[in-house]
C-alpha cells in the first residue's frame, strides 16, 4: 500500500509539473513605455476625432431670475467645433492594465438659444468654452476562447473645472444672468458624453484593431504558427507583457509536442519599442512540423549540380569508390534523395544558434526505364550555425554548414569507404541543398504584428534558449 500511495503521489507530481511547464510561452512580445508612448499617441489622436463628434442634446428648462421673474429657456442645435488632448500619458499598472491620464484639455462649441419672458420671446446664438478638463481612463486586457487580446474600459472618470458661456443677441443679457446654471447643466453632460465616447472608442476602435493579432498564421501548405496567448497580457511597472503559444504545426494532422518550452530570462532592455523572445521551443517545433508533413525531403539530380562542381552525377563517377557500381550499373544517371530520419534540434545560447541535424542520403541509380534501384544508404551530419533577421514583419535567416561526416548505414553495392566521397559530399550539399534551404529561410515566418504595423531599427541577441529580437515601431493609418 505504501509503494501505491508513493506512486500515485508521483504521478500527482509529475502531472503538476507538467501543467506547470505547460503555461510557458514559445514567444513573449514585451511592449515597453516607450512602445505604449507611441500607441498611446495613436490613441489620443483618434480619441480627440471621436470627442470633436460628439452629438450633446438640447437642454431646456425654467429658472426664476431675481427682480426678472420666471424664464423659460431653450438651448439647441449645440456644435462641438474643437475638443484637444494636449496633456496626456500612459502608464502599466501592475497586474491591474493601463491607465490613461489626460489634463488641461479644452474644447468649444456653440449652439443657439431662445428664452420667453412673460410675452417676450427671443433668440440668438452662444459659444461655451470648456478648459481645465481632467480625464482618467483605466483599461483592462484579457484574452478571448481564440486566444486573442481584449482590451476593454474598467473605469473612467471626467472632471471639468472651468466653463465659460458667452450669450449674444437682444436678451443675451438675460441669459447671463443666470449663466452658472446654464453652466452646470452643460458641465455634467460634457462629463458623462466625454466617458461615454472613450468607452465607445475603446469598444469600437482599440478593441476591433486588437483583433487584426494573427493567433494562427498559415506558413505554407503544409505548416501553420499558432501565436494564440497562453494568458492575458499582463502589466509591469515598465511594460505590457504577452505571452504567445508560440508553436509550430502540420496543417495536415497536429499532435502534441514531445517536450515543454523553458521560462525565458527576459533581460531588462528597454531601448525599443517591442521586443520579441523567440524561444529554442519556437524554433524547434518548426523542425517538428516539417518533419511530420514531410516537407524536409530533398531530391538532387545531375541537373541540379552546377557545371563548375567538375563532375556529373552518375555510376561512372561514384565506380572509382565503389568499383561494383562499374559492373553493376555502368554509365547510369544517379539520383540522391535525402531526409531528416529526425527533426532537428536546435539550440540557442549567448553565442548564437547551432545544431548538427542528422540527414540520410539514399543513393539510386537510374535505370533506362526509369525505375530506381537504391545502391547505398549514407547518414550524413555536422555543424551548422545560423544568421537571424528580421525583414518586412517576418523572421528570416541563412545557414551554412561546416565539414561533413558520413558514415555507412546500407549498401547493396558492397562495402567501400565512405571517406572516399568525403569531397563529393561536400560539393552536392553546399551547392544544391543549403541554397534550397537557405532560399525558404529567406522567405521567412512572419511575425506576431497588428494590422498596418511596420517594424525598424532592428536589434538581435542570443540569449540562453531564446533569441531577443528588439524593434521600434511605426504605424501606417489607413488613407
Amino acid at each position: 500500500m505504501g509503494v501505491q500511495s508513493l506512486a500515485v503521489a508521483c504521478r500527482a507530481l509529475a502531472l503538476c509539473l507538467a501543467l506547470t511547464t505547460a503555461t510557458n510561452p514559445g514567444v513573449v512580445v514585451r511592449i515597453t513605455q516607450a512602445g505604449l508612448d507611441y500607441a498611446h499617441q495613436q490613441g489620443i489622436m483618434i480619441l480627440e476625432k471621436e470627442l470633436a463628434q460628439l452629438k450633446l442634446p438640447d437642454i431646456s428648462g425654467d429658472t426664476r431670475v431675481l427682480r426678472v421673474g420666471k424664464v423659460r429657456y431653450e438651448l439647441s442645435r449645440l456644435r462641438l467645433r474643437e475638443f484637444h488632448l494636449p496633456y496626456s500619458r500612459i502608464t502599466p499598472v501592475s497586474n491591474v492594465g493601463l491607465q490613461v491620464s489626460i489634463a488641461n484639455a479644452f474644447a468649444e462649441l456653440d449652439g443657439d438659444w431662445r428664452v420667453k419672458l412673460f410675452f417676450v420671446r427671443d433668440h440668438g446664438s452662444f459659444n461655451l468654452k470648456v478648459e481645465n478638463v481632467y480625464i482618467k481612463i483605466s483599461l483592462r486586457l484579457g484574452s478571448d476562447t481564440t486566444g486573442k487580446p481584449t482590451i476593454s474600459t474598467s473605469d473612467c472618470s471626467a472632471s471639468i473645472s472651468k466653463v465659460r458661456v458667452l450669450f449674444s443677441g437682444k436678451l443675451g443679457w438675460l441669459y447671463n444672468l443666470f449663466h452658472k446654471t446654464i453652466e452646470s447643466r452643460l458641465r455634467k453632460i460634457l462629463e458623462d458624453k466625454v466617458c461615454d465616447s472613450v468607452a465607445k472608442s475603446v469598444n469600437n476602435e482599440l478593441q476591433t484593431y486588437l483583433q487584426t493579432l494573427p493567433v494562427t498564421a498559415r506558413i505554407d501548405s503544409k505548416t501553420g504558427i499558432d501565436y494564440s496567448l497562453v494568458a492575458p497580457p499582463r502589466a509591469t511597472a515598465l511594460s505590457l507583457d504577452a505571452d504567445l503559444k508560440g508553436e509550430f504545426y502540420s496543417l495536415a494532422k497536429r499532435s502534441t509536442v514531445p517536450f515543454s518550452p523553458l521560462p525565458l530570462a527576459f533581460p531588462s532592455d528597454h531601448n525599443r519599442m517591442v521586443y520579441f523572445g523567440v524561444s529554442s521551443y519556437f524554433l524547434n517545433t518548426a523542425g517538428i512540423a516539417y518533419q511530420k508533413a514531410g516537407a524536409l525531403v530533398f531530391e538532387i539530380t545531375e541537373a541540379m549540380v552546377p557545371k563548375e562542381a567538375g563532375f556529373r552525377l552518375d555510376t561512372s563517377v561514384f565506380s572509382a569508390f565503389i568499383p561494383q557500381l562499374e559492373e553493376m550499373y555502368p554509365n547510369m544517371p544517379m539520383k540522391f534523395r535525402l531526409s531528416a530520419p529526425t527533426a532537428p534540434f536546435l539550440t540557442i545560447g549567448p553565442g548564437g544558434i547551432s545544431f548538427q541535424p542528422i540527414v540520410d542520403a539514399q543513393a539510386y541509380a537510374i535505370l533506362p526505364n526509369s525505375s530506381l534501384a537504391p545502391l547505398f544508404l549514407l547518414s550524413l551530419t555536422g555543424n551548422v550555425s545560423a544568421v537571424i533577421n528580421e525583414r518586412s514583419g517576418r523572421i528570416v535567416g541563412s545557414v551554412d554548414v561546416g565539414r561533413i561526416r558520413l558514415s555507412l548505414k546500407e549498401s547493396a553495392v558492397g562495402t567501400f569507404q565512405v571517406r572516399m566521397m568525403q569531397s563529393i559530399m561536400n560539393v552536392i550539399t553546399s551547392s544544391t541543398l543549403l541554397p534550397r534551404v537557405n532560399a525558404r529561410l529567406n522567405e521567412g515566418f512572419p511575425l506576431p504584428l497588428l494590422d498596418r504595423i511596420q517594424l525598424s531599427n532592428i536589434l538581435v541577441k542570443f540569449h540562453q534558449n531564446f533569441l531577443l529580437l528588439g524593434a521600434d515601431v511605426h504605424f501606417q493609418p489607413l488613407v
